[in-house]
């Protein structure tokens, strides 16, 4: 803990050093405790029950000023969570991420009650004592302190489930509006923090871009449980211009009816080791070869799941998945009861067959090429050069990457490009931690150098 905190009269009133920011890539020790929880005083990797942390916290090593704030995306399926803390061993902080499914919502919101009491114990100055490691609430503090704490909310769920959290953490709840916190998040990547946006290729995985002030135009392509593709043509200026109902929640939700894969992580592994080549129809299925003239590789997707009724029909009426080892997950059997009988004597005949990993890699192939390719038209659309690809369906997947890259240098001819970030699925979460901030917050590039009065928050 800082050996003198401070009180802050108007929580938010302060700039945000960004100078000599990194992004930290050492794994979480391994004598670390997976339910730890922070408080201002701590460096560590936080996690808590139900939630997926990531190591990649920002540095800000020359920030000193105090920040009573903690930010909270919280999507159909996923809800983020971002929060500064203290160093011990420096001057400075770091900004900390944390995502838990939005199903867990109980999580979340505990794991929010003991940050908001640690918090709670640094802006009130109280003894350690006051707040234990493990967050219990000291139950002397006052009300006062309590509205210290103040949380940044966007995304449906800041709507949705304003009641639960506004009763369940008892301190003032902030909405933000969506689209706009995703363009203030992604803003700040892409011209303050450095090796954040990359490009990338199977030869060169991840080709970083340097931060620049001459971002604008853009299109940003956030794939959460939907996809929502926004032009944006200057600070906070953007505009949706179209979007689709097949993003990662259709992926979650096929897949887990299919599969009986339990998590979004589950079955971007399973992804990972498919072969797609056993369930979709490919361009050298139907000719053999390469198809030159219109520039397609034997290996181009013809048909997303277009082997699969083929083996139906070579086989028995009955559908067999397993997983990597063998063993069966799932099968699908047809009623006899209107077959004609000749069928129902050819029990020779073993049930089609197919590996939960094919699947995955089949159907994560499909939804991404149709992403990149309304991708592509909408930056024709509108003359857009560089496409930002943001939201947690992508989560650093190579196979996702490749194929919305691929999509896009293929259909523009290589003209225009795709981005990706580290903190992909952060966007929002930044961009209404950021919002609580006044005029040039941590912003050298990206914001205005002058807003109204009535825009600052204090």
């Amino acid at each position: 803990m800082p050996s003198s905190p401070r009180r802050i009269p108007y929580p938010g009133s302060i700039r945000i050093n960004v100078e000599g920011a990194f992004i930290v890539d050492e794994e979480p020790s391994a004598g670390s405790s997976s339910n730890a929880i922070p408080l201002p005083g701590s460096a560590a990797i936080i996690s808590g029950a139900g939630s997926k942390t990531h190591n990649r916290d920002i540095v800000l090593p020359y920030h000193t000023a105090d920040v009573s704030h903690i930010a909270v995306d919280i999507g159909g399926s996923l809800a983020k969570l971002v929060y500064f803390t203290r160093d011990e061993d420096s001057v400075g902080g770091r900004i900390n991420f944390a995502m838990f499914e939005t199903e867990n919502i109980s999580d979340l919101i505990g794991f929010m009650s003991k940050l908001i009491s640690a918090k709670q114990q640094s802006i009130s100055g109280s003894s350690s004592g006051s707040s234990s490691v493990n967050g219990d609430v000291d139950q002397h503090s006052s009300a006062s302190e309590k509205q210290q704490v103040y949380i940044m909310a966007t995304g449906g769920g800041a709507y949705k489930f304003y009641d639960r959290l506004r009763q369940e953490l008892d301190v003032e709840i902030w909405q933000e509006d969506e689209m706009e916190c995703l363009i203030v998040g992604l803003d700040f990547f892409i011209t303050e923090i450095p090796f954040e946006v990359f490009t990338y290729s199977e030869q060169n995985p991840m080709s970083f871009v340097r931060a620049s002030s001459n971002i604008y135009p853009y299109l940003l392509v956030n794939i959460g449980s939907g996809v929502s593709m926004i032009m944006v043509s200057g600070p906070r200026q953007f505009k949706r211009i179209g979007g689709s109902s097949l993003g990662g929640g259709t992926l979650w939700g096929l897949l887990s009816l299919i599969t009986g894969a339990k998590s979004f992580d589950d079955m971007l592994l399973m992804a990972s080791k498919g072969d797609n080549s056993n369930v979709d129809m490919l361009v050298g299925d139907i000719y053999g070869t390469d198809y030159g003239r219109i520039g397609l590789k034997s290996s181009t997707i013809a048909s997303s799941f277009g082997k699969v009724f083929k083996k139906r029909l070579e086989s028995a009426d009955d559908v067999e998945i397993s997983d990597d080892t063998g063993i069966s997950i799932g099968i699908s059997r047809e009623s006899n009861e209107h077959k004609p009988e000749v069928d129902r004597e050819e029990k020779h005949l073993q049930p089609a067959r197919f590996k939960a990993e094919d699947i995955s890699r089949s159907l994560l192939y499909a939804i991404s090429n149709n992403i990149g390719q309304i991708a592509y038209l909408q930056a024709q659309r509108y003359n857009l050069e560089h496409i930002y690809f943001g939201g947690s369906f992508i989560r650093g997947h190579p196979q996702t990457m490749n194929t919305l890259s691929y999509a896009i240098k293929f259909w523009s001819n290589g003209e225009k490009k795709a981005f990706f970030l580290r903190h992909e699925g952060y966007l929002g979460a930044v961009g209404a931690f950021l919002k609580r901030q006044p005029t040039g917050w941590g912003r050298r590039n990206s914001m205005e150098d002058v807003r109204r009065a009535a825009d600052v928050s204090i």
